[in-house]
This record gives structure tokens, C-alpha cells and sequence, in this order.
């Protein structure tokens, strides 16, 4: 700007010079003859002078009129050209103000457009060559526009983030609702169930695709799909389980139900964990043998086909816990010491007689007189006694003992080296529960509580390791209902 209006002052000025210098002279043109002037008279040379000093004064006002004018022209320029830099400063103290803070220093990515926009405008007004195009930029409305474009830019990063964070999520949750159906198409599952078992993993994988917030993905929950599944495929293993009954564990403790108390117990499991927790097994039984004292297996009153219960308590302060809610006994052998049969029998006479005589004699003489007022007395007295006896006794005693070994005359019987009726046999092989019986009947306990007795019993499979494990600790008890 400053140099087009000098450029205009130069101008101005070799204007001026150019008025004011005199004409180059002409070339002259070929001399024609005139005739003769006359000789001019003193007043027209004194015309012509002052023509001249009209002429060069004229010429002196016009540069004075030309230099107050180009004066005048250069101070209003002057005055143009100041007026409009502090309006462009003012201009650029207002963007300056505007486009500030996170506008313009953020570390996002957000700030390359606001700060185009803010040199846009610091170039617009450095060149501006008047007020009228000084007035024309809109700082506010630029900066308006940059705010826009700032809030734009940090709603699409936040977009981007939160977008990210659903995906991210979505990843997730996929990934954890697959890890939890793969344990259950682990299983052996029917094809109907199976096919049942992928629909609903893909439908919940479908929704957690469709959802579009982090919330949503979090709300879509895989728990009553599995639950509804599994407890289809504890159905299925019930159903195909040979028999009535079923073994149902859970937390290591094992019981026998029948099918419909089996489905019963796992359709009131209204937790998807906790359903998790049961295991079901075929029950399938086996004999085992135990060594136990009578009063761990119920005094030993226990029959051939007695339905019975198995406890065990480990330590003296420790409850008791069951080992088998199920078992029947197959048989109970006595101790060998039930066998010995010791018979004692002894007889005792005695007489006795005595005769006894005795004579007693006693003779006594007093004699008594007061001389003087004094008593005096004397007395004299014997005894003679005699005596008699006479004694005799008799006595005679007679005794004997015997003693029965039962299990070796059962081994002599079975090895052939006894002859023994029928009769004789039959009374042996029921010489056990004879006893027993004799105990109940008698209220007269006859062997020792410590007796040790063989007791095999019939029990489910499942439940013998617990059985072999607590077997010095086990108490059997009759079911009697």
C-alpha cells in the first residue's frame, strides 16, 4: 500500500516539473520570406514582458496548488494508510483472542483446520488495501466455523474411541460366550440338542454384532440360554441311564435317586453355576467286604437283604458324614471267637454235727455289823463251772468241664473227616443267627461290643472309593423305614 502511494507522489511531482519547465524548441521549419515588419512600438514590448511575468506566475501558483495538493493527497493517504493498520491490528488482536488455548495448542489431531483457518484470516487482513475489505472479514463467524470444526473433529475421535472400546467389547464378549458353549458341546450331545446348542450361541453372537453401545454388549447374558441347554442334556443322560434310579453328586457328596426326584432337583436350579456343580452317574452295584466292630454295624442285628445307610466320622470333635445314602447287606459272619463254646460243671456235698454240755456252781457268804455308828461288811463268793463239746462234718464235691471249637468241627465237617446228619448241619449253619437271635430275645449281650464281624454288603460302584478311604472309621446303619 505504502509504496503505491509513493509511486503516486513521483508522479505528482514530474507532473509539476513538467508544467513548469519550458518546451524543447522546434525544429525550424524552412525560412519563408515575409515581408518586411514593422518596427513595433514600446508598448507592445511591454505587453509582452508582462504576459511573460502572467505567464511564469500563473505557473508558479499551479506547482504551489499542485504541492499543497499532492501535500494534502499524501496526509490524507497518510492518515488512510494508519487508520487502516490499526484497524488491521485490531483485526489481528481479535483473532489472536478468538483462536486461542485448546483451539489452537491441543495435542489432538484436531487442531491443523482451526489454525489454517486462523492464517487464512491473518493473511486476508495483512493484504487488505482498504476498510471496505478490512469490514468484509468476519472474524467471529470464522472463528465460529473453526469451533465447529474443532468439536467436529474431537466428536469423530471420540467416535473413533468409543467405536474401538465396542468392538474391543464386542470381541470380548464373543470370545467368553464361545468359551462358555464350547464346554458344553464338549459333551456328547444328541445332534437334535447340538444343532439347538449352535443356534443359540450364533443368535447371542448376532445380537452382540447388532448391538451399538458398550452397555448393550454388556446386558446380553449367556447364563439362561446355558442353563436351559444344559439341564436339556441332564435330561438326556437320565433318560438313557438303564434302571430307576441314578447317582447324583454334588461337592463330593453322592446320592441314590430315582429318575423323576433326579429331574425334579435339577429343574428347581434356577443358577446356571450351581446347576454346574451336579455330576450324574449310572448306578451299578458291586459286593465288598468289611472287617467292623458290632457296635459300628448296628450291634450286628443286621439280616441278608437289609437296605443300609454308610456314615463315617474321621475324628472324635469331627461330624459325621455320609458316605452312601444306599447298600444292602449280603451277609454277616460272626467272629471266630463266637465259635467257642467252654462248659463248666461242678457238685459239691457236705454234713456236719456237734453236741456241747456245761454245769455252773456259785456259792457267796456276807457278813456285816456297825460298831460305832461305822458299817462295816465282808463277803466272800465262789464259782465253779464245767464244760462239754462234742463235733464232726463230712463234705464230698465232684466237677468237670469241656470245650467246642465250632469252626473246627465246620472245617472237619467240610473236609469230610466228620460224619454229621442233615440235622446236625442245619443247626451249624444256623448256630450264627441262633445266637444273635438268642441276644435279642434274651436281652443278654453275649459277645463283646468290640466283636469284630465280616460284614459284606452290596453298594453302588461309585461310592466305594469313599468307602475303601474312611473304612476304619465307617458305622453302618439299618434303614428301618
Amino acid at each position: 500500500m505504502s509504496e503505491d502511494i509513493e509511486a503516486k507522489i513521483r508522479r505528482l511531482r514530474e507532473l509539476g516539473k513538467a508544467s513548469t519547465e519550458p518546451e524543447a524548441p522546434k525544429t525550424a521549419a524552412p525560412p519563408v520570406k515575409k515581408p518586411p515588419k514593422k518596427p513595433r512600438g514600446v508598448g507592445s514590448i511591454r505587453s509582452r514582458e508582462r504576459r511573460k511575468r502572467i505567464l511564469a506566475g500563473a505557473a508558479v501558483l499551479l506547482i504551489l496548488i499542485l504541492i499543497i495538493s499532492v501535500g494534502a493527497y499524501v496526509y490524507i493517504q497518510d492518515q488512510s494508510a494508519s487508520k487502516l493498520t490499526n484497524e488491521k491490528n485490531q483485526k489481528l488482536r481479535e483473532v489472536y483472542t478468538y483462536f486461542r488455548g485448546e483451539l489452537v495448542n491441543s495435542s489432538r489431531n484436531c487442531t491443523s483446520k482451526p489454525i489454517a483457518i486462523r492464517n487464512e484470516l491473518i493473511n486476508e487482513i495483512r493484504h487488505a488495501n482498504s476498510l471496505e475489505e478490512l469490514s468484509k472479514i468476519d472474524v467471529k463467524a470464522a472463528y465460529n466455523q473453526a469451533v465447529k470444526d474443532y468439536n467436529a473433529c474431537l466428536a469423530n475421535i471420540e467416535k473413533q474411541k468409543q467405536e474401538k472400546i465396542l468392538n474391543e467389547t464386542k470381541q470380548q464378549k464373543i470370545q467368553q460366550i464361545e468359551t462358555e458353549f464350547q464346554r458344553l458341546l464338549a459333551m456328547p450331545l444328541p445332534d437334535s440338542l447340538r444343532a439347538k446348542v449352535v443356534a443359540s450361541m450364533k443368535s447371542l453372537e448376532n445380537q452382540v454384532e447388532n448391538a451399538k453401545t458398550v452397555g448393550q454388549v454388556n446386558s446380553i447374558n449367556a447364563a439362561p440360554y446355558l442353563l436351559r441347554l444344559w439341564r436339556e442334556y441332564y435330561y438326556y443322560q437320565i433318560d438313557n441311564i438303564p434302571g430307576q434310579n441314578v447317582i447324583l453328586e454334588k461337592n463330593n457328596i453322592k446320592r441314590i435317586v430315582s429318575k423323576s426326584e433326579a429331574k425334579a432337583i435339577l429343574g428347581g436350579i434356577m443358577d446356571y453355576n450351581e446347576l454346574l456343580q451336579y455330576r450324574i452317574y449310572k448306578v451299578q452295584y458291586v459286593d465288598i467286604a468289611l472287617v467292623l466292630s458290632r457296635d459300628r454295624i448296628n450291634g450286628a442285628f443286621l439280616s441278608p437283604g437289609d437296605e443300609i445307610m454308610i456314615f463315617a466320622k474321621n475324628s472324635t470333635n469331627a461330624p459325621f458324614k455320609e458316605i452312601a445314602n444306599e447298600g444292602y447287606v449280603e451277609m454277616v459272619l460272626l467272629p471266630t471267637d463266637a465259635g467257642l463254646i467252654s462248659v463248666n460243671e461242678a457238685q459239691i456235698q457236705s454234713s456236719s454235727s456237734s453236741t456241747s454240755s456245761s454245769t455252773q456252781y456259785n456259792e457267796g457268804h456276807t457278813t456285816s455289823y456297825t460298831p460305832g455308828g461305822t458299817s462295816v461288811s465282808n463277803g466272800q463268793s465262789s464259782s465253779d463251772t464245767y464244760s462239754n463239746s462234742q463235733s464232726s462234718s463230712q463234705s464230698a464235691s465232684a466237677s468237670y468241664s469241656y470245650t467246642v471249637d465250632l469252626s473246627q468241627i465246620l472245617k472237619a465237617v467240610a473236609a469230610g473227616k466228620i460224619k454229621a446228619s442233615p440235622e446236625v448241619k442245619e443247626e451249624l449253619e444256623n448256630y450264627g443267627w441262633h445266637l444273635i437271635n438268642l441276644e435279642q430275645s434274651s436281652d443278654m449281650l453275649v459277645l463283646s461290643p468290640n466283636s469284630e464281624f465280616l460284614v459284606i454288603i452290596k453298594v453302588p460302584s461309585i461310592f466305594v472309593p469313599d468307602i475303601l478311604s474312611h473304612q476304619n472309621y465307617l458305622y453302618i446303619a439299618k434303614v428301618t423305614s
